[in-house]
Parts: structure tokens; sequence; C-alpha cells
């Protein structure tokens, strides 16, 4: 995670993002710390980077690439405001002893915002189901799937609210996730009706009020907001929902999950153990 000390909106690479609205700092950095607390109680173990001025979006570390066991894949952004973080992340990573592996500089792709891993058993890598269309281009599938040797579903996204695949769709656990339809067309509907058995089906206002950028740790469920139907499901299947609000982040069109990028995700058979 990256602490909100630049957070601003600069720019509009997105429709959430409108040039004069301001977040208001103060708010923003109450917020984050919130988060992080309620990560940290949930039990998970927080690790931050270093804030750069000029950089507003370094905040959502989901979009800085995908971490597959000790090897970090840098992203591809598509917009040049968001290109100069990855000289950063990438440094992060390297300071740490991870290996760097570049995807094609003619391959777009932004990282764990738009790819997430569900499944996989003993030495059977997880699918990495990978969204494509607003961010990241649909030929970046082979060469993730070629660096982690994890196979790659895509899925077409549908809502340009929804741009990013984790506004989208959120994995629980190895059977259970919510699924925002509007989000997707209808073959990557199928596609995650296809390897999901038990899915929790978004309407349109639930899935624009973000509760699919949450944050699972264990049995416990961080998200910017929960309407009671959804929050019902979720604790009829064990969960336990944590409200954490972050509108200020939502005026950049970023939520709870966009701020987070998680370190302990082993996609391909070489990182779990299995043949290289």
């Amino acid at each position: 995670m990256c602490p909100p000390a630049h957070f601003e909106v600069a720019y509009e690479i997105n429709p959430w993002m409108h040039n004069e609205v301001h977040p208001d700092p103060e708010r923003a950095q109450a917020q984050w710390e919130r988060l992080v607390a309620a990560l940290r109680s949930a039990g998970a173990e927080v690790e931050t980077m270093d804030p750069v001025p000029g950089l507003p979006d370094l905040v959502f570390t989901a979009n800085a690439g995908l971490v597959d066991g000790d090897r970090f894949i840098p992203s591809r952004f598509r917009h040049p405001e968001r290109r100069g973080e990855t000289d950063h992340d990438v440094a992060w990573f390297s300071r740490r002893g991870y290996r760097v592996a570049w995807l094609p500089e003619a391959v777009l792709h932004e990282g764990a915002g738009d790819a997430l891993p569900f499944g996989g058993h003993g030495p059977n890598p997880p699918t990495l189901l990978s969204g494509y269309r607003f961010r990241s281009d649909a030929a970046s599938h082979a060469e993730v799937s070629r660096i982690t040797g994890a196979p790659v579903r895509p899925l077409e996204l549908a809502d340009p609210r929804l741009y990013h695949l984790d506004l989208v769709f959120c994995p629980l656990d190895d059977r259970r996730a919510m699924v925002a339809p509007l989000g997707l067309d209808r073959y990557g509907l199928k596609v995650v009706e296809s390897l999901v058995p038990e899915l929790l089906y978004l309407e349109d206002e639930e899935a624009l009020g973000f509760c699919a950028n949450s944050v699972v740790v264990g049995d416990r469920i961080v998200m910017p907001g929960c309407p009671a139907r959804v929050g019902d499901r979720l604790r009829s299947w064990g969960f336990e929902v944590e409200v954490c609000p972050v509108d200020e982040f939502l005026k950049a069109g970023g939520g709870c999950r966009c701020l987070t990028l998680a370190l302990d995700v082993r996609l391909g058979v070489e990182a779990r153990g299995g043949p290289a």
C-alpha cells in the first residue's frame, strides 16, 4: 500500500475523475489509515511504499503489476499520466529481491487491477481471470500466461465505469465470488459462471458502489460499502463484513482493493513447487 500524501484528481482518465472535484487530503489520509487498520485487524501484514510527488495515482497499488511468488510483472499502463509509476514500483520490488519479468512494450496490461486468480489446488495453478478493453489489451493474456505458466481466461469488460476487472469480479474463496454482470459481456459472464460454483450477482447499483472492489483476508471481507442484501448473503456464507468508506478515493475511480496489492500470490506451477 502507498500513503495518499500526494493523492489528488489531477487529470481525467476514467469516467469517475473530474478535474473540478478535489479530494480532501486529511479525509483521504484518515480513510486510508482506517483501511490499513482494518486489514491488519483481519490478520494481514501491510507493507508500504513511499508516495512520490507528481504521481497521484501511485496510491492505487493494485495497478502496479502482477505478483507471482518471487516474481514481479510490472504493468504497461495505457495512459501516459500513470507510466511514471512503473520505475518506482520496479525499484520497490527489486530492493526486496523479486525477479522482474517484463511484458513486451507493445502490450498493455494493468496488473492486479485487471487480473485476479481463482481456484487452484495442490500443484495445480489457479485460473487467472484477466479483463481487457478499457485499460488492458486482449494480446496481453498470452504474454501473462507465457511468463507465469498459469492458464488465463480473458474477460471483455463492457461498461467504461467499471474499467478494471477488480471493479467487476471479487474472488472470495475457492468456491465463491462476487460478480457484476453490468461490467461483462455475455460470453465473459458465462466464463465466470463456468469457473465459480457459487456466485453472488451484484445488481447494477451495487456494482457502481464498488462492492466488488473489496479485500478478502481469510473469512473477513473489507468493503467500501455493503448493501443489506449483499451483507446478508456474505454472512450466510460464513464471512464477516467490515465496511471501510473510501469515498475520497472513489472520486478518482478507486476503492478498497485498488488501494492494495497482494504479495502472497502464487500463479504458475513453478512458483507453486511444481515442474518448471
